[in-house]
């Protein structure tokens, strides 16, 4: 299966923002044992790696990038894809990207703590901990 996993998720697991680390942190596990395909967007590799140098320091954001493009799949739009997402009837134009990274990555979710933002995009979004519950044991 494959997932596409927003910035938040991401941000969780390296900032080990609570309560919410715990979930992101299996689902990052899931894709860092290869039991799951995980996309990241590649616009939020930037985000992620400004974040992580803001509140912690270089080493660390360094370290998430490694982690990150090591075991994810990095997620690109064309000019094309861009324009798409820009058609999306979403408020959110950066959720709008992450829902056509996650079309045309052949996603089966988009796993986010930000599930209302997605009520238009074209693949499910659903939370950590729920998509956690639905994974067969």
């Amino acid at each position: 299966m494959t997932a596409t996993v927003d910035i938040n998720v991401l941000l969780d697991v390296f900032q080990r923002r609570e309560p919410y680390y715990a979930a992101s942190a299996q689902v990052v596990g899931l894709v860092t044992s290869g039991r799951l395909r995980g996309v990241c967007p590649a616009h939020g590799l930037t985000t992620l790696y400004y974040l992580a140098r803001k509140h912690a320091s270089k080493p660390a954001a360094e370290e998430a990038m490694d982690r990150v493009l090591g075991s994810f799949a990095i997620g690109n739009l064309d000019r094309d894809g861009w324009r798409r997402a820009r058609m999306l009837p979403m408020p959110d134009f950066e959720d709008a990207v992450v829902a056509m990274v996650a079309k045309e990555s052949s996603s089966s979710f988009i796993v986010t703590r930000n599930v209302g933002d997605f009520a238009a995009s074209p693949v499910p979004a659903i939370s950590p901990a729920d998509f956690l519950s639905q994974l067969p044991a």
